[in-house]
């Protein structure tokens, strides 16, 4: 009966993410690369920043580092969703424009598989592509009757992976993690170009890519007593880069005065590429009460070759340059007044998981000649309990970030994003006993 219904859960929660592929997003960077990363963090890591390498809790879902499942006692069964919304405000030159957007956010499942084995299975973004605006040029600013166009840049898509993994503790304190992850996204970015009437005519530039590929993440942690109540947890991971699929650019050129089209389209192949990765990180727990730590993460896309449109010659092929190495630095903290194992009474504040975090990333792309912008996000969140007659292990966790992403003679990006997750965090394998 157990095996009907921890299956029919995991359905379930497949299911229920299954049309949830990408959050939403409306800044024009992420017409860049493979579009805004997304931190890949859950309801912990959604309020310290996505602080995660060396977090080892069995409460709570940590898909960053695979070996943080062997922590899961026996008798847990956690599931964890989340939802996004946020509000953007874009500025350049003086101008400001504000946009709202919500999402579907991430779900995951963790759970004890045997002893000293913990396993999850979810559904994280990986990146999110979607914008819209226009440009407006003259096509010879030195000619007193130049023509003129307009530029109109529409893009949408994303992509997400569907991941199981294993965590093993095979020695005291040492444990290995693996997750093998379907990714899979697609796009849609289209450039289309209006000349004024003496030209009568129209260029739509369309790149597409279409993913079904897969990803490997390794992961390893160990963690040591330091004294009678504190403990040390290090961490390590690792992302297996490989070639994605292939890249297409679609080229229809009319005139708008015979309405006759040309077409002509470039397949590049392979031309989409995940980086090796690589980070590193520790926590610092005081007391089960405090936990503080840092991560480092390298993501070495300055490696790949990404494809690029030649505009003079209108040639779409693979390029170096185009990408860059990206670094993110983490720090946060979590802290619990009095932890839910402390059997005495106290104030419901005094149960409440507070939450802080910041994060650092430099870019992984180019705009031209210049580096694309730099990312800073500062959260604060909380992690309330649902106390009641028959659960008292399972949070409503709810985090506020500001994430500023900006680059020097470019748009600056202000997001304030609210997330909210909920973490079901359930003794689903216990025996009863009836006296």
């Amino acid at each position: 009966m157990k095996k009907r219904l921890f299956g029919s859960i995991l359905a379930a929660l497949m299911c229920l993410t299954a049309g949830a592929q990408i959050s939403s997003t409306l800044s024009p960077y992420t017409q860049f690369g493979l579009g805004a990363l997304s931190d890949q963090s859950e309801s912990f890591g959604k309020g310290t920043s996505g602080l995660s390498y060396g977090v080892r809790n069995g409460k709570f879902v940590n898909s960053s580092n695979p070996a943080s499942y062997s922590a899961v006692d026996s008798l847990t069964m956690i599931i964890d969703v989340g939802v996004m919304g946020q509000i953007t405000n874009f500025k350049e030159g003086g101008k400001k424009m504000n946009r709202k957007t919500a999402d579907f956010d991430y779900a995951a499942a963790l759970f004890r598989l045997f002893p000293h084995i913990g396993a999850s299975v979810g559904i994280i973004p990986y990146s999110n592509i979607g914008y819209s605006y226009l440009e407006a040029k003259l096509v010879d600013a030195s000619l007193s009757n130049s023509n003129s166009y307009v530029n109109a840049y529409e893009g949408n898509g994303g992509f997400s992976q569907a991941y199981f993994g294993l965590g093993w503790e095979f020695a005291k304190g040492l444990s290995l993690g693996a997750n093998i992850s379907y990714f899979w996204g697609d796009y849609t970015k289209d450039v289309l170009s209006t000349f004024s009437d003496s030209y009568a005519n129209t260029i739509l530039k369309t790149y597409t890519a279409d993913v079904k590929s897969w990803k490997l993440d390794l992961g390893a942690q160990y963690s040591m007593k330091i004294g009678k109540q504190d403990r040390l947890t290090l961490g390590a991971t690792a992302s297996i880069g490989h070639k994605l699929g292939d890249a297409v650019m679609q080229i229809i050129n009319t005139n708008t005065t015979t309405g006759v089209a040309t077409t002509n389209e470039t397949v590049v192949e392979d031309g989409l590429s995940l980086p090796y990765t690589f980070g590193g990180g520790f926590s610092f727990v005081r007391n089960n009460s405090l936990t503080v730590g840092g991560d480092y993460q390298l993501q070495k896309w300055g490696s790949l070759e990404f494809p690029q449109i030649n505009e003079s010659t209108n040639t779409y092929k693979k390029s170096r340059g185009v990408l860059q190495d990206r670094h993110r630095a983490v720090i946060g903290a979590d802290w619990i007044p009095v932890p839910l194992n402390v059997n005495r009474k106290v104030s419901f504040f005094h149960r409440i998981h507070y939450r802080l975090g910041v994060s650092y990333a430099t870019p992984y792309y180019k705009i031209g000649t210049h580096d694309g912008p730099t990312e800073l996000t500062v959260s604060a969140g909380l992690g309330i309990p649902i106390i009641n007659t028959w659960n008292n292990r399972s949070t409503v966790n709810i985090s506020a970030q500001w994430v500023r992403s900006s680059a020097k003679d470019l748009l600056t990006d202000n997001t304030f994003r609210i997330n909210i997750g909920l973490t079901f965090n359930e003794r689903w394998f216990a025996k009863w006993k009836v006296d």
